[in-house]
């Protein structure tokens, strides 16, 4: 099989980053600079910083690390859709959008992410890894809950 000629549109990229709060802001400055000269709109760009900041921070506060303490940070652009995908060493319990009230100072992270994606979920890995994920700028070709 020959190999796969990258589209001048296309990006796909994995960093691994600490599992720690502050390795969102190296996950936003990595996507930014990774695709600060592609072709892609401003807004879906924004979007897409501002979705790998929160899946990063959701799986620091609710899951643990891989092996080696570190979160595997991925994203790719394609034909103007960003995917953007975080994955940890897995949780009990289940990535979904939590009912907010005016009150409360946490737990809008994937309510944001809902809002900016045109589509988002999760895979559970069989090691028991969890990635979540989001597609910014149209619809993702993936399949999942």
């Amino acid at each position: 099989m020959p190999p796969r000629v990258r589209n001048l549109d296309e990006v796909d990229k994995t960093v691994m980053v600490p599992w720690d709060a502050t390795s969102a802001e190296q996950a936003r400055a990595e996507l930014r600079a990774s695709l600060a000269d592609e072709r892609v709109a401003d807004a879906t760009l924004d979007e897409a910083v501002q979705a790998i900041s929160e899946l990063v921070a959701n799986a620091v506060q609710h899951a643990g690390p891989m092996p080696g303490d570190v979160l595997r940070v991925h994203w790719t652009l394609r034909n103007g859709v960003v995917e953007v995908d975080v994955t940890d060493g897995g949780s009990d319990s289940t990535p979904q959008p939590v009912r907010i009230t005016p009150w409360q100072t946490r737990g809008r992270g994937l309510r944001i992410v809902r809002a900016y994606a045109h589509e988002w979920g999760y895979l559970d890995q069989p090691n028991g890894a969890r990635t979540v994920w989001a597609a910014l700028g149209g619809p993702s070709r993936r399949r999942t809950r």
